[in-house]
């Protein structure tokens, strides 16, 4: 398969997250400006322009390079199932700069490279899968110790004002409505009605 084109892929979350990190990186390895596609946005998915754009363009024999595997995505099993279609469908090879043994361009002359490749990502796949029901744990064990000792959690209540007390009287003798009351101390009608009942002593 004759030489292709070489591609890089960036990825920060938000627009206010900078890229020269990851494109100064992609520059260092001789990908071509004008070959760097950049996304600004979430990486729960593949529905992003840039990236779509990146699949629509590559061609086989094509290389794809990113600074880390997570800059491809968050979802360990969509990045394990674009990576197969991007290097067996597509036959384009991958080169992920944070992890050498992500590397296939050699795909064609050493299938032990591609399996350690495959591996690696697998392992790295169960690696974030675990930590993410590790992390779901730990918050459910903190929160169920946290009520064993009577912490509150959620919102601090917030606490009434002395204008209330002028805004209650007026809403007792029916001077005003609680959603103007309410409007008045900058707070939501909920909260004006959790308060009249703590004052009535319901």
């Amino acid at each position: 398969m004759e030489e292709g084109r070489t591609y890089g892929y960036v990825r920060v979350s938000t627009k206010e997250q900078n890229e020269d990190r990851q494109l100064l990186a992609l520059l260092e390895c001789g990908v071509q400006e004008e070959n760097i596609l950049i996304d600004k946005q979430s990486g729960k998915d593949f529905n992003r322009p840039k990236y779509q754009q990146l699949m629509r363009e590559m061609k086989p024999g094509d290389t794809l390079f990113v600074k880390s595997i997570d800059r491809l995505g968050r979802d360990y099993e969509e990045i394990m199932n674009q990576w197969r279609v991007i290097t067996k469908d597509m036959q384009v090879s991958i080169v992920v700069l944070d992890i050498p043994l992500l590397d296939t361009r050699q795909k064609e002359r050493d299938l032990t490279g591609v399996f350690i490749a495959d591996l690696v990502l697998q392992i790295l796949s169960y690696v974030a899968q675990t930590e993410r029901e590790f992390t779901h744990q730990r918050q459910a064990e903190g929160i169920a110790a946290a009520r064993a000792k009577g912490v509150r959690l959620g919102r601090p209540p917030q606490e009434r004002t002395k204008a209330f007390e002028r805004l209650f009287e007026a809403w007792r003798k029916q001077e005003i409505s609680g959603r103007f009351a309410a409007k008045q101390l900058g707070i939501s009608h909920q909260t004006f009605q959790n308060w009249v009942r703590e004052a009535l002593g319901a």
